[in-house]
Order: structure tokens, then sequence, then C-alpha cells
């Protein structure tokens, strides 16, 4: 008989197997490496998650919960347009750095083993923030001080591009480098720089007081 989990260890299982998947793929995730880092037996893992891609499917979706909870804060009241963004900026750098591997894990989906996943995850993802950043734009286009002559879904999917490009640079090793080359070595220890400059050039295009 198997004593329930509660649900620190579950986020603990869950947490685990974000970085084992972010590190190797869905294919060569290894569930004897997550079921012993978490502390907790392979048989209590396949208790909760029928197999091994269910369980990753659970992390993606557990992953998940933070953005919502990021783009709930940035709309919490009635801010004007740029705080929306700053809060989300700020936000975004704060924990890409303290979930990393939540953005690698993303980046496999698009390319690695986990991409057979890509049609079911990318529905789950990015519907959450297209509609959010699509009304956003909206705002954005009726407050500007001049005409802007761009679709809003095209907007919301230009904005989002550079969101998820930034959460890379803070994430994999390739667009740490990346990154790097283009703004200066000594960048990821300027974040105050990088969030600034990037609400401004937003704040830029979409003509909005910052």
């Amino acid at each position: 008989m198997y004593k329930k989990l509660d649900a620190d260890t579950i986020n603990n299982i869950l947490e685990t197997g974000i970085e084992e998947f972010a590190s190797n793929g869905l294919d060569r995730a290894n569930i004897n490496v997550i079921a012993r880092k978490a502390g907790v037996s392979v048989g209590v893992i396949y208790k909760y998650y029928r197999d091994k891609d269910s369980f990753f499917l659970e992390c993606v979706r557990h992953s998940l919960k933070l953005l919502e909870q990021v783009l709930k804060d940035a709309f919490s009241d009635d801010a004007d347009v740029m705080t929306c963004i700053r809060r989300i900026v700020y936000a975004l750098l704060e924990h890409s750095r303290k979930h990393k591997y939540y953005n690698i894990m993303y980046n496999e989906i698009t390319s690695g083993s986990c991409r057979r996943y890509a049609g079911i995850l990318a529905k789950e993802i990015e519907t959450i923030t297209a509609s959010v950043y699509k009304q956003l734009m909206e705002r954005a286009k009726r407050s500007a001080a001049v005409e802007i002559g761009i679709d809003s879904r095209m907007l919301a999917f230009f904005f989002d591009n550079l969101l998820m490009m930034l959460q890379f640079s803070y994430s994999c090793d390739y667009y740490i480098e990346r990154m790097k080359i283009y703004c200066g070595e000594d960048i990821l220890d300027n974040d105050e720089k990088v969030a600034g400059e990037f609400i401004r050039f937003i704040g830029s295009v979409l003509g909005c007081r910052q």
C-alpha cells in the first residue's frame, strides 16, 4: 500500500522530472534517475503517472502554472499597457534564472525527441498567451500616439517571439552565448539594462508613453 504523496513531494518529483527532460530529452530521460533524485521509488511515480510520456506531459503542464501566474499578476488590475509589459518582462527575467529548466524543456519540445507532442503542447502553451497578448496589443493600438496599422494578432505574435527568445537567452547555452556576442560579455550581470532596453524598444514600436 503506497502512502498518498503530499503536494510538496509531488512538486519535487515534477521539478526533478523537468530537469531530467530538459537535460536529456524525452527518449533518453530516465525514470529511475528521476525517482532516485526525487527520493522516491519508481513504483511511486508509476502509481501516479501511467508511463514516461504521460509523466512528461504532466511536467510540462506543471511548468505552465508559472506562466499562468505571471500573466495573472501582470493583469491583476487596470494597469496601463506599458506597466503590464514591464511586469511581464521583469517576471520573465526573474523566472528564467530561477526555473531555467522550464525554458530548456520548451526549447527541447521544438526540436528534440519531445517534438512528437509539439502539436498538443503548442495549443496548450500558446493558447494561454495568444489571447492575452492580442488583447494587450489592441489596448496598445487604442492608446498609441500614432496609428499602428498592424494586425493585433501579428503584433501579439511578434511580441511573444521576442519574449520567447529572451527566455532562451537566459537558459539555453547557445542563446546565452549569442546574447553575449550581441550585447557584451557582462550582459548576464545586468538584468536592469536588458529589461529597461527591451521595454523601451517595445514602447517605441507601440508608440506608448513609458
